[in-house]
């Protein structure tokens, strides 16, 4: 790989999802509109950025802005219906398993096997990423650890655990395997204080002892202003500012306090971060 390489290219990217539209038994008792024809959502609205090797590259935005959809498009879970992505040179699409070698992610709906342990969740991962058996044991014991989870709890069944404990579990899976390039799609949404600064830490970690590079997407200000280099603000699936926290914060108008990246996204957008009414597509 050259070394001018980017980690993440995203060039020009559209992503739209058609939505049918009802059916007749609901139009008529008035469950839903009349209006023929389908709606058109358009989720990423020709977006490009450039995330270098070791970066942390936030995207920040409220629910319903696009940020989860941008993500699984760069993990090769969805298509783009145009643009381009790559990841250290290799198209998401032409070439998928080799970016899936180079990516892990985690996203605030944890996946994992519920009638597994956590053990057992982070053994078969790390298997299915090369580690042998004692080397993922002592690696998973270590990270469970560190992420609050008790001893008692390493061989109890998923279903039976907390969201934030599931959440927990499935951020150690991605940091087992230690990916070049990691996508955390609101990782921390669930977690105690507490939890959250140790997955700050363990963040910080991977990218300055290990050299990953991060994209995440947030709605946390303090997260995002605590760990990104950089930073898009998107909007209803478009870009509307790109820039450093410092830099971002410099675009809003002088006043008695400093500015905050809330601050910057009201003065952009019109809207508030946080509306726990609107649904992220």
């Amino acid at each position: 790989m050259g070394e001018n390489r980017p980690a993440l290219e995203v060039i020009d990217v559209l992503k739209e999802f058609h939505i049918k539209r009802p059916p007749l038994w609901k139009r008529l008792l008035g469950m839903a509109s009349s209006q023929n024809g389908h709606k058109t959502i358009r989720a990423v609205d020709h977006v490009s950025f450039r995330v270098e090797p070791g970066e942390i590259f936030g995207v920040l935005g409220p629910n319903g802005s696009g940020k989860s959809t941008l993500i699984r498009l760069v993990a090769t879970l969805l298509i783009p219906d145009s643009g381009t992505i790559r990841v250290f040179g290799h198209d998401v699409q032409r070439e998928e398993m080799a970016v899936k070698r180079m990516i892990n992610r985690v996203s605030v709906e944890a996946s994992f096997f519920k009638k597994l342990s956590p053990m057992e969740n982070l053994l078969y991962g790390a298997r299915l990423y090369g580690l042998s058996g004692a080397e993922a044991r002592r690696k998973s014991e270590a990270i469970l650890t560190r992420l609050g989870v008790r001893k008692s709890s390493f061989n109890e069944p998923m279903e039976e655990m907390s969201r934030g404990m599931q959440q927990k579990v499935a951020i150690a899976r991605a940091f087992l395997t230690r990916p070049i390039l990691l996508l955390l799609d609101e990782p921390t949404t669930g977690l105690d204080p507490r939890s959250k600064r140790e997955v700050h830490r363990i963040i910080l970690e991977l990218r300055d002892e290990h050299g990953a590079t991060i994209l995440l997407t947030t709605h946390d200000m303090y997260e995002a202003d605590a760990l990104c280099d950089r930073i898009a603000i998107l909007d209803e699936g478009r870009i509307v500012a790109q820039d450093t926290p410092a830099g971002l914060k410099k675009t809003v108008g002088n006043g008695e306090r400093e500015p905050t990246l809330e601050d910057v996204f009201m003065e952009l957008t019109g809207k508030r971060l946080r509306d726990e009414n609107e649904g992220e597509e």
